[in-house]
C-alpha cells in the first residue's frame, strides 16, 4: 500500500489529505495544476504490494474504466506511473462513500435503497460470463459471496450475491457478515445456514424475497440475472431515464380521455399507472425550472387521483355490500368442499384488513391465496360437470391482467375453462371470484398513490436529492 504518512509527488496535480484507503490503494483528494484548479480524487497504488493477480485486476479496471461514461459510474480521467506507484486520476465525488452515507443514518427506507440498486451497472459482469471460472481471490471478504471462499471456483454469479449484500446493508446499516474479526468472519462465511434478515426486519414482501434470492448460498439456485433486472422490487421498468416522461404523457392522455368519459375506475388506474412514470421523470430532469413544472403539473394529476379514488370507492362500498350475503350464501353451500371454505376465509380475512384501515402488501398477498385457491378448485372440476360459457374467459383475461398473481393459467387457456358441476353455487363462486378480483385491483391502485405520494414528498428531501445527484458507482 502506499505511504499513508505523506502525499507521493504526482505531475500537474497537488495531493491533499488522504480519503481512504484498501488493500493495496490509498485514495487522495487532488487539485489540478493551473489557473481552474479541477479537484479531483487520486487513486495511488504502490507497485510493491502488486502480485500478478493484483497487477490483472488494476489493468482491468483501467481497461473498462477508460470506455465507460455514465452520470452514475466514477469516471476515470487519466492514469500515470512511476517508479514506485501507479496513479488513477479520478471524477471527485463529494458525498462519501455508501458505507458512510449508510452509517450516518443508520437504516435507509426501501424507496433510497432501490435509488441505489437501479444505479448499480452490470456491463462488467459480462467480462466473466458463467462458463469463465475463476479461482483467486477478488474484493472485499465482506462482499464475496461464499463459493469465492468454500470452493475458491467462481463466476459471475457472486456479483449478485454482492448487489445483495449492499441492499442487505443499505436497509439494515451492516453486511448480513458483518464480523469483530477475520476468525468470526471466515466461520459465517463457511457455515451452511442461510442468511436471515434481522429480527423484526420491517420490509416488503419483494423486498425480502429479492434478498433472500440474492443472498442464496448456493450459486446454482441463486436469483439469475433475468431474474434479477425482471425482479418487480427492483422495478427498471420505473427507473428514472429519457423516455420516463414520454410514457408519463402517453398514460395520462388515456387517463383524461377515460375521464372525461365517466369511465371512473379505468381513469383512476390510468392516472396511476402515468404517476408511477411521472416520478421518474422528476427524478431525471435536472433543469430546475422544468422539474418544478414537472411537481406542480404531477400534484395537479394526484389530486385528481385522490377526488376519483374516493368516487370509485363509494361505487365499489355498493357493488361488495351487494356480493356481502352471497358470500355468506356460498359458505352454507360449501360446507362439503374444505378447500373453498378456506378460500372464503382468507378473502374474508382480507377484506376485514382492508375494512380496518390495512392497505398493504400482506393483505394483497391474502386476496391472491383466497383466488389462486378459488380458481384452482374450478380448474379441477373440468371434467365433473357443466361448462360455463363466455363469463369464464372474462375472469381469465383479467386473472392475466392482475399483475404479480402468483399463479400461471397459461395451461387452461382453453375456451370454456371454468367448470363447476352445481348451478347455483358455480353462479355464486364466479360472482365472489368477480368480486374479490375488483377488490384487489383497486387494493393495488390504493397502494400505488400511496407510493407515489411518499415518492413525490420524497422527490423533495434532501436526502432523496444527494442520493440522485450524487451516487456513483466505483
Amino acid at each position: 500500500m502506499a505511504s499513508s504518512f505523506a502525499p507521493p509527488k504526482l505531475a500537474n496535480f497537488i495531493l491533499t489529505e488522504r480519503l481512504g484507503s484498501g488493500t493495496y490503494a490509498t485514495v487522495y483528494k487532488a487539485y489540478r495544476k493551473g489557473d481552474n484548479r479541477e479537484v479531483v480524487a487520486v487513486k495511488v497504488v504502490g507497485k510493491k504490494t502488486l502480485n500478478k493477480v493484483s497487477m490483472e485486476n488494476l489493468l482491468t479496471e483501467i481497461e473498462i474504466l477508460k470506455t465507460v461514461r455514465h452520470p452514475h459510474i466514477v469516471q476515470l480521467k487519466d492514469f500515470q506511473w512511476d517508479s514506485e506507484n501507479i496513479y488513477l486520476i479520478l471524477e471527485w465525488c463529494s458525498g462519501g462513500d455508501l458505507s458512510r452515507f449508510i452509517h450516518s443514518r443508520r437504516l435507509l427506507p426501501e424507496r433510497v435503497a432501490r435509488l441505489f440498486l437501479q444505479q448499480i451497472d452490470f456491463g462488467f459482469a459480462s467480462y466473466m460470463s458463467p462458463w469463465d471460472e475463476q479461482s483467486a481471490l477478488r474484493g472485499s471478504p465482506l462482499y464475496m459471496a461464499p463459493e469465492m471462499v468454500c470452493r475458491r471456483q467462481y463466476d459471475s454469479r457472486v456479483d449478485l450475491w454482492s448487489v445483495g449484500v449492499i441492499l442487505y446493508e443499505t436497509l439494515f446499516g451492516r453486511a448480513p457478515f458483518a464480523s469483530r474479526s477475520y476468525a468470526e468472519l471466515e466461520e459465517k462465511i463457511r457455515s451452511d445456514k442461510p442468511i436471515e434478515l434481522p429480527a423484526g426486519a420491517r420490509v416488503s414482501r419483494n423486498c425480502r424475497d429479492l434478498l433472500l434470492r440474492l443472498l442464496d448460498r448456493d450459486p446454482d439456485t441463486r436469483l439469475t440475472f433475468t431474474q434479477f433486472f425482471s425482479h418487480p422490487w427492483v422495478d427498471l421498468e420505473h427507473m428514472p431515464n429519457a423516455e420516463s416522461l414520454g410514457k408519463a404523457k402517453d398514460l395520462v392522455l388515456k387517463a383524461v380521455q377515460k375521464d372525461q368519459e365517466g369511465d371512473r375506475s379505468a381513469a383512476l388506474s390510468l392516472y396511476c399507472s402515468s404517476l408511477e412514470h411521472f416520478v421518474p421523470a422528476i427524478h431525471y430532469e435536472t433543469d430546475r425550472l422544468r422539474k418544478d413544472a414537472l411537481r406542480q403539473k404531477v400534484s395537479q394529476y394526484v389530486s385528481r387521483a385522490e377526488e376519483l379514488k374516493a368516487l370509485v370507492s363509494a361505487d365499489n362500498s355498493l357493488c361488495f355490500e351487494q356480493f356481502k350475503s352471497t358470500r355468506d350464501i356460498l359458505r352454507e353451500m360449501s360446507r362439503d368442499q374444505p378447500r373453498v371454505l378456506a378460500a372464503l376465509e382468507l378473502a374474508s380475512t382480507a377484506i376485514a384488513m382492508e375494512e380496518n384501515g390495512i392497505e398493504d402488501h400482506d393483505t394483497l398477498a391474502l386476496y391472491q391465496q383466497s383466488l389462486g385457491e378459488l380458481l384452482l378448485v374450478l380448474a379441477e372440476c373440468l371434467a365433473a360437470g357443466e361448462l360455463v360459457p363466455s363469463s369464464g374467459r372474462l375472469i381469465e383475461e383479467r386473472l392475466l391482467q392482475f399483475q404479480g398473481f402468483p399463479l400461471s393459467l397459461s395451461g387452461l387457456s382453453q375456451p370454456n375453462w371454468l367448470a363447476e358441476a352445481q348451478g347455483r353455487r358455480r353462479e355464486l363462486l364466479h360472482g365472489e371470484i368477480k368480486s374479490l378480483m375488483t377488490r384487489a385491483e383497486y387494493l393495488k391502485e390504493q397502494m400505488k398513490m400511496l407510493e407515489t405520494q411518499k415518492d413525490v414528498s420524497m422527490d423533495r428531501e434532501p436526502l432523496s436529492e444527494s442520493v440522485r445527484s450524487s451516487c456513483c458507482v466505483q
